[in-house]
């Protein structure tokens, strides 16, 4: 354990990363800290009081670190204040049992198994033999994980029917199929001299999967069978401080939620007559999905994502940022099946040995409409989560490593990245009706995350104004319908959408929320500057702070 007694807040932040890569070697294998590669966390309640113990003896640090000479100075006061309010939010978190009850179909501890592999280095025989290690970790990891499980059933803490019968599909597909179904398939791909010990060991990781998802078939889906999926104010406003770094007005978010649909609403409506005059955007949309420009084969939308992301960067690069080389370094990835719909980024190690990846669920997919894809590309990766979060990997050693990684705030990245689709219909990338209708489309779904994760966990009412069951109070199944109808996406996207936000309330509405943020700080940031605003300064300086909550981001933004 490291001496911190007389560590700084930065030198206290990133002893803290130290002793959580001790107890959580996963986090280590996505920092690209040697010797992480082989094991996996323990999940089991002692796994999960250990953190928490890391999390209060480090806040109980902090005090006499920001007293020390420096500590108030601005970048030990940045990384101080971000440090208690993250940790104080994971340990509300904690102390409620959250971690009992761990069960989404993107966000727990056997998706974050499995994903952690695709982040593990291959390049040698030796990295090879890591891998075998950690695959023969993954039935204790799990067995841990179903503990935890089994101990919020005893305390009548339990995720919702629905979060966990997607989930029970999820393993099933993970462990369907020949060669030994997804690690399988992983462990196929190492060098010969290890074939054998790859194989059992991914037949060992398999077989602590079917084991979980015949628990929870068997044991835990019958035990919450009629459950709630909502989880009421109290849960939701703690989820709520943990995603987005600030204790939200509900109401005034849920009515700025609707503000952004109507406005959506009205510019959508342009941009669909421009394509199908008197259409609809939705059915413009449907007939995008077929009629539009699209992307033929897995492989050659994953070689066209890749296009547009080194077309952006060189568009981008010394106009409107300012970039390291290996900053630029961004690579397109097809996620594995299995995954929730949504695309999503890794980032890079801090090393940049493993660079920062986007990837594209395709949900048995072989053709791929452009219209949505180009703005979530903008924002998965160039200009959107690869250019903050790489450049935070990129300046770490002049923040700390804490503010650059592990405490990364949701709604400042999701807020980042939406900002950064806006940015790009700014500088007028998005040049067609059908591409714009896309970023609109995408601007839109982040509108009704905010309008449904509020009101269907609170059960507000639905204003008056609403073309959707006026004064009728939201469900899940109401914020399903109504979503289904408010966007371009297929059904099955839809489902899994919902049944995240149901098994992630709070985490959705960052989007929105931390976009606003970022709006308001860059209009700030003019105010105070006038005609000598740089936007590329603006932009660079604001991409090097490290993480903020929304609590902060505002006033940090308007200062740069």
């Amino acid at each position: 354990m490291s001496d911190l007694r007389a560590a700084l807040p930065r030198r206290l932040a990133d002893s803290y990363v130290d002793e959580l890569v001790e107890l959580d070697p996963l986090t280590g294998t996505y920092l690209g800290v040697p010797g992480t590669a082989d094991r996996l966390p323990d999940f089991s309640p002692a796994g999960q009081e250990a953190l928490a113990d890391l999390a209060r003896r480090t806040l109980a640090r902090l005090p006499a670190a920001e007293a020390l000479p420096g500590g108030d100075g601005d970048a030990e006061r940045r990384c101080g204040r971000l440090l208690r309010e993250r940790l104080t939010a994971e340990l509300a978190v904690h102390d409620a049992g959250e971690p009992l009850r761990a069960v989404s179909n993107l966000h727990s501890p056997v998706h974050s198994v499995r994903e952690g592999f695709t982040i593990t280095p291959t390049e040698t025989e030796e990295d090879w033999a890591a891998v075998a290690r950690r695959l023969r970790a993954v039935p204790g990891a799990l067995d841990g994980y179903r503990a935890s499980l089994a101990e919020g059933l005893n305390r009548s803490l339990h995720a919702g029917p629905r979060q966990v019968e997607t989930v029970i599909g999820q393993l099933g597909e993970w462990t369907e199929g020949a060669g030994g179904g997804w690690f399988g398939a992983f462990a196929a791909d190492g060098p010969e001299a290890l074939r054998a010990e790859l194989d059992a060991a991914a037949r060992e990781a398999t077989g602590g999967v079917v084991r979980l998802r015949e628990w929870l078939r068997d044991r835990y889906a019958p035990a919450v069978a009629g459950s709630p999926e909502i989880v009421g104010r109290e849960r939701y406003a703690r989820w709520v401080r943990y995603w987005n770094g600030t204790d939200l007005d509900l109401e005034d978010a849920y009515a700025y939620g609707w503000s952004e649909f109507h406005r959506l609403h009205a510019e959508m409506r342009a941009e669909a007559g421009k394509i199908l005059p008197g259409s609809s955007p939705w059915e413009v949309l449907h007939h995008l999905d077929t009629e539009g420009e699209a992307v033929e084969g897995v492989e050659a939308v994953r070689e066209w994502l890749q296009r547009l992301m080194d077309d952006a960067i060189g568009a981008l690069d010394g106009t409107h940022f300012e970039l390291a080389d290996r900053v630029k370094r961004v690579e397109s990835m097809i996620a594995p099946p299995g995954s929730a719909a949504a695309p999503y980024y890794t980032s890079p190690s801090l090393d940049f040995s493993r660079p920062g990846r986007t990837w594209l669920p395709t949900l048995g997919q072989t053709r791929f409409p452009v219209y949505d894809l180009v703005s979530t590309w903008y924002h998965e990766g160039v200009p959107g989560h690869h250019l903050q979060l790489a450049q935070w990997v990129h300046v770490a050693d002049d923040l700390s490593r804490y503010q650059t990684t592990v405490g990364g705030v949701s709604a400042n990245a999701e807020g980042w990245a939406l900002y950064a689709e806006r940015l790009m219909d700014e500088l007028g990338f998005l040049y067609n009706a059908e591409r714009r209708l896309g970023y609109l489309d995408c601007q839109m779904m982040r509108a009704v995350r905010v309008i449904i994760d509020i009101g269907m966990h609170l059960e507000l009412r639905i204003p008056d104004d609403s073309p959707f069951e006026p004064g009728e109070r939201w469900t899940p199944a109401l914020a399903q319908e109504f979503f289904n109808r408010h966007s371009g996406r297929p059904a099955d996207f839809v489902e899994s959408e919902l049944v995240r936000y149901l098994g992630m309330p709070g985490q959705a509405i960052g989007y929105k929320l931390g976009e606003r943020a970022w709006l308001r700080g860059r209009e700030a940031a003019k105010a105070a500057h006038g005609a000598a605003f740089d936007a590329k300064k603006w932009h660079m300086a604001a991409l090097s702070q490290g993480a903020l909550g929304l609590d902060d981001l505002v006033a940090e933004l308007s200062v740069l």
